[in-house]
């Protein structure tokens, strides 16, 4: 699995999540309680989301005018190759696997307070990201806060 050694991923930076991660939600509490140095509200510009069994998926769009509203999570310095490696293990992420269904990426994102930011974000792969563009059922406003998960 990959994790903060790994050399695509080397510089912490803080994650960008969207779905079940977000503070409230069902793996925030299992996998980042107490594992943070700071959570902030972010969005993500250029990108949608998409209905997916339970969680979302997040699709590059590549228009400004699409954005996807989420939080900024910081690990605490300490802790940052398990919290990568945990978070990579939970979207199945390996770098260059061909079967994943999420490839975690390097993008800016816009704070709550102006200000932006580089932080990881994991992203609908390849084929997948193409069939939900094509079929998917999107969620407008690009904001999953508020259902079950």
């Amino acid at each position: 699995m990959a994790g903060a050694g790994d050399p695509r991923v080397s510089t912490p930076l803080p994650f960008f999540v969207y779905g079940t991660l977000r503070p409230g939600a069902r793996n925030h509490a299992a996998l980042l309680s107490g594992r943070t140095e700071e959570e902030a509200p972010a969005v993500l510009t250029g990108a949608v989301l998409y209905e997916g069994p339970g969680f979302p998926y997040l699709v590059e769009s590549g228009s400004e005018e699409d954005t996807v509203h989420g939080e900024l999570l910081t690990p605490r310095a300490e802790l940052y190759e398990a919290v990568a490696r945990d978070l990579d293990r939970l979207e199945g992420y390996v770098p260059g696997g061909p079967a994943n269904h999420y490839d975690r990426v390097r993008r800016e994102v816009r704070r709550s307070d102006g200000g932006r930011a580089a932080a990881w974000v994991y992203v609908a792969a390849g084929r997948l990201a193409l069939s939900l563009a094509e079929r998917g059922r999107r969620i407008e406003g690009g904001d999953w806060s508020g259902r079950t998960g």
